[in-house]
């Protein structure tokens, strides 16, 4: 949950100083999501999914809030938390893992964590990486920070900014990999073919590849998996945002290609999976290690 000047892609026209000077239109955009999580639920009824016990929506989804935005509209985290969600933590101002010393992502990772239990009245336990730029070493840090989990590995290694793990020696459940005993890894789903991994978990992927196509990888990945990590960034679902003409033709492609079909696609997606639980990253957590 960043806003639309605050992307990696635009971190060279947009500097985190100039910040304070643009629009902030994730408000609009965050209230989109919410409104279509609680009108999906409406509209296809309680199936078999869960009543969440506030009687809110039983479409339930983690928001991952960037500190500098929960900073600015801590009345918009309060209002995510009250409708049914979880809040947790996406670091302060979006600057890469890789790109900090360790004691600055340490101070990063509790800022963070304190402002919006702060905010929430209650403990944050997750964590996401800007653009999932998570290591060992970052991971540690999460760990003794605090949290409880990190949701920051996406394994499309052909992808420059996201980081790297081996998870081949943890303990899985579900999708679940546990690190320790008092911390997990909670991946974000691919596709694997063969020994290819290809980009299924959401974000410009979900944008990009074809609805029915996206549909059927979504169907593999629950019959292997038995659980799909999908995620979504609230300025998808802005197509009138203003245009940042500076910054290079590929990265202007992969941010503004069809955001005015994203929210649309978000329902077609709740409506295709209306026999699955939408859960929290958290809820999910505690599901798969209950037993332990």
């Amino acid at each position: 949950m960043e806003d639309w000047f605050q992307v990696e892609n635009f971190r060279q026209c947009i500097p985190s100083s100039s910040w304070p000077g643009y629009e902030l239109r994730v408000e609009q955009s965050t209230h989109r999501i919410l409104d279509l999580l609680d009108s999906a639920t409406s509209a296809l009824g309680t199936g078999s999914s869960e009543a969440h016990p506030s009687g809110r929506s039983s479409l339930r989804a983690t928001f991952f809030v960037l500190g500098w935005i929960g900073e600015r509209l801590p009345g918009l985290v309060r209002e995510i938390q009250e409708r049914g969600h979880e809040v947790a933590s996406h670091g302060y101002n979006h600057v890469l893992c890789n790109q900090m010393l360790p004691h600055e992502v340490k101070t990063d990772l509790e800022v963070s964590k304190k402002l919006i239990e702060d905010i929430c009245g209650k403990p944050v336990c997750g964590y996401r990486a800007p653009s999932f730029s998570i290591n060992a070493e970052v991971l540690e840090l999460v760990e003794a920070c605090g949290y409880l989990y990190d949701s920051s590995f996406n394994s499309f290694s052909i992808h420059g900014r996201y980081g790297k793990l081996d998870l081949s020696a943890c303990g899985n459940r579900g999708v679940v990999a546990r690190i320790s005993e008092s911390f997990s890894e909670i991946p974000i789903s691919n596709l694997e073919v063969g020994a290819r991994v290809i980009p299924w978990g959401g974000g410009g992927y979900f944008r990009l590849i074809p609805f029915s196509l996206f549909k059927r990888g979504v169907r593999s990945i629950l019959r292997k998996r038995g659980a799909y990590v999908f995620y979504l960034h609230p300025w998808e679902v802005d197509p009138d945002q203003p245009k940042v003409r500076n910054a290079s033709r590929v990265y202007r492609f992969r941010h503004y290609l069809n955001l005015g079909r994203s929210l649309d696609r978000l329902r077609m997606l709740a409506t295709a999976f209306r026999d699955c639980r939408s859960v929290t990253c958290h809820e999910y957590l505690q599901e798969m290690t209950r037993d332990e």
